[in-house]
């Protein structure tokens, strides 16, 4: 998952205005609130968003936090209203694609990382038909999902899961094959590390916070 803060840039006719983004764990808002931890990446940065991949590893509330320098002058730290906790996440559906090799129904789904599991429903187009289910491990490779019979048509969906918030997104847009012809001999497959489908999760990913700097004068203070 990426994790992004962004906010209202600050507009001034021939100038270049930098940004600097703090956060706090957990730990330090509830024991040492007076301390705030730079993030690496968003140390006096001209563009007014920050990736903090990096900084929020645990599930827990982290307060963020932006001000503006411009030269000697720099402005009041302005905060997000409520802490963010990535277990709030709205994930995203999966970009994939559907293909036929042979008889065989083949997908590949968008490498998003190692904490991402695919939920990828498939099923044969007709009356009545019932969906079958597999968990994908990981993004970026073909997997063989199901040896299709000839002339069917066939449909595929999946959703993104992280297990370690324990969300899922919507599900992507079925996406359809059409097989043509009489089966030939049966081709040997592979298939990627895919396990039963998993329970319902929670939830609808990347998150992107944003925030607004109040002006006086001009400048942000």
């Amino acid at each position: 998952m990426k994790h992004f803060l962004t906010w209202s840039p600050v507009i001034l006719p021939g100038e270049t205005v930098h940004y600097s983004v703090e956060y706090q764990g957990e730990y330090e808002s509830l024991y040492m609130s007076h301390v705030w931890i730079h993030s690496s990446g968003c140390l006096l940065t001209e563009e007014p968003k920050c990736d903090l991949t990096d900084d929020i590893t645990a599930t827990v509330p982290y307060q963020l936090r932006v001000r503006a320098t411009l030269g000697s002058q720099t402005s009041a730290w302005s905060t997000l209203k409520r802490p963010f906790n990535r277990n709030s996440t709205i994930l995203t559906p999966p970009r994939m694609e559907v293909s036929k090799d042979g008889f065989h129904l083949v997908i590949e789904l968008e490498d998003l990382g190692p904490q991402f599991e695919f939920r990828v429903a498939y099923w044969r187009r007709e009356p009545g038909a019932k969906e079958q289910a597999k968990v994908v491990r990981s993004g970026g490779v073909p997997v063989h999902l199901e040896t299709m019979d000839p002339g069917a048509t066939y449909c595929v969906k999946a959703q993104s899961l992280v297990k370690a918030i324990g969300r899922c997104s919507a599900f992507s847009q079925a996406e359809c094959v059409e097989v043509q012809g009489k089966e030939g001999p049966p081709v040997p497959w592979v298939p990627a590390q895919v396990t039963a489908p998993l329970g319902a999760c929670s939830g609808a990913f990347d998150s992107e916070l944003s925030l607004d700097f109040t002006y006086l004068g001009g400048f942000l203070w």
